[in-house]
């Protein structure tokens, strides 16, 4: 017997389906079923039954559970009593590209655990979010996340955004008429820009997508269209001229920047330091 299968048992009694538990642990399917089989015959017991509605636990099951809870309560604690207050690891952070703060913090949360390796992954919010579901990532800084029952949330700040262009004196009416320059899909800074445009009754509109923020700026400047960005990644630009902005309404232009990590993960402790640098930042 090993720990991880009392984490799976564990897992699966949550979960009740041993599919769902596959994915929460980031297993195979055929992995969960083969440890759970080689613990039924190491305990000569029958731990799980299958029902219509999926998987529960056997009265030998809820039996071995309470065990189970207690054992790895006390090899948790035995961790933390040897703990020296730094991770070890890695963690691999998602990110928006307007998260201007980004480095600030991964600084700070280096020089507090300089033995935790950091990747950086940037994509858009949708697909960030399905990676951190998937566990290919660890953490992320997203926009505008909505509530899922297995991540954490918490928001840094709101933003305001702002619609650019490279023309110093023009109608929003004719801004309207332009190409939208912009990430692709699932970008929560696209879909408030396409809400906007649809309901003031602009159906069609020629859309360019790109990858990275510095080529949308760049591409703006020069009169290649028009898009909607957090003001503060913009402000310098503003200030000098190189690029003006306008206003729209605040349903539109209202949007949180968000730092989610899942709510079970084998890296939980890593993740908490994580989420306390950043809520330092926060309150700073």
């Amino acid at each position: 017997m090993e720990l991880k299968d009392l984490r799976i048992l564990k897992s699966v009694a949550a979960e009740g389906s041993i599919s769902r538990a596959a994915a929460e642990l980031n297993f195979v399917q055929s992995y969960i079923t083969t440890r759970m089989k080689a613990l039924e015959a190491e305990l000569d017991a029958e731990l799980l039954l299958r029902t219509a509605r999926g998987t529960v636990l056997s009265p030998d099951g809820e039996k071995l559970l309470k065990h189970a809870d207690g054992i790895l309560a006390r090899v948790d604690a035995l961790h933390e009593d040897f703990d020296d207050g730094s991770q070890k690891g890695s963690v691999t952070v998602g990110t928006v590209e307007t998260i201007t703060r980004l480095p600030e913090i991964l600084t700070a949360y280096q020089l507090c655990n300089p033995e935790v390796n950091i990747s950086v992954y940037t994509d858009v919010t949708k697909n960030i979010t399905r990676q951190i579901m998937d566990r290919d990532i660890d953490c992320a800084f997203v926009a505008d996340f909505t509530h899922h029952p297995k991540i954490n949330k918490m928001e840094i700040l709101r933003e305001r955004l702002v619609l650019i262009s490279n023309a110093p004196e023009i109608t929003v009416a004719d801004l309207k008429q332009k190409p939208m320059l912009v990430f692709k899909k699932g970008c929560s800074y696209r879909a408030k820009l396409e809400e906007w445009l649809l309901d003031s009754g602009v159906e069609k509109t020629q859309v360019k997508e790109f990858g990275t923020m510095e080529t949308i700026l760049g591409s703006v400047r020069a009169g290649l269209g028009i898009s909607l960005v957090p003001e503060a990644s913009v402000s310098e630009l503003i200030e000098t001229g190189a690029l003006y902005s306008y206003d729209i309404p605040r349903h539109y232009n209202d949007i949180s920047t968000d730092f989610i990590w899942p709510r079970d993960s084998g890296k939980r402790g890593m993740l908490d330091g994580f989420a306390e640098t950043v809520r330092k930042f926060k309150e700073a």
